[in-house]
């Protein structure tokens, strides 16, 4: 562990229930083999890069959106079931904290995540936290670029697409 490191456990209040349209939607996608995409939702305007950017990624082939929420709450989901079984995930983190990526690693594995830190592909808006303070335009183009980045980088290194 890095010194910088803190593990540290969390306490989530369980749930018997599932959700049926995720169920059904995450089944059909763990059946095809599609790669679970997941991000950011923080709500600042690199979360929103991050989370806009992994639903364009998710529109192109392997890939689809995965609900973070249910996966790291409901581990009997339908939707848990899909990304630990996929061969690889991805995930857009929005900054440097790489929230999504640190609790992903251990749910699915360091060694089948692929993570990346949307902020480095565009280095705008560091001092910037609300989302409304850049214009929904470039807030849009920003993401484009981010998914156009990391659709990039994964067929460069082979990854996802079973390629890799």
């Amino acid at each position: 562990m890095n010194e910088s490191e803190i593990e540290f456990t969390l306490q989530v209040a369980g749930t018997r229930g599932t959700c049926p349209a995720g169920d059904g939607y995450a089944a059909r996608n763990e059946a095809e083999g599609k790669i679970p995409v997941f991000s950011c939702e923080g709500p600042c305007i690199r979360g929103e890069i991050a989370r806009v950017a992994a639903n364009l990624v998710a529109k192109e082939e392997p890939y689809r959106r995965a609900c973070h929420a249910e996966v790291f709450t409901v581990p009997q989901s339908g939707m848990a079931s899909w990304a630990k079984s996929a061969r690889e995930a991805i995930v857009i983190d929005g900054c440097f904290l790489r929230c999504h990526g640190r609790i992903l690693r251990h749910l699915i594995g360091k060694g089948r995540l692929v993570e990346f830190d949307a902020h480095p592909f565009y280095k705008r808006y560091t001092d910037v936290f609300e989302i409304d303070a850049v214009p929904e335009p470039e807030r849009m183009e920003t993401a484009r670029l981010v998914a156009r980045r990391v659709l990039d980088s994964l067929a460069e290194t082979g990854k996802m697409a079973g390629r890799g």
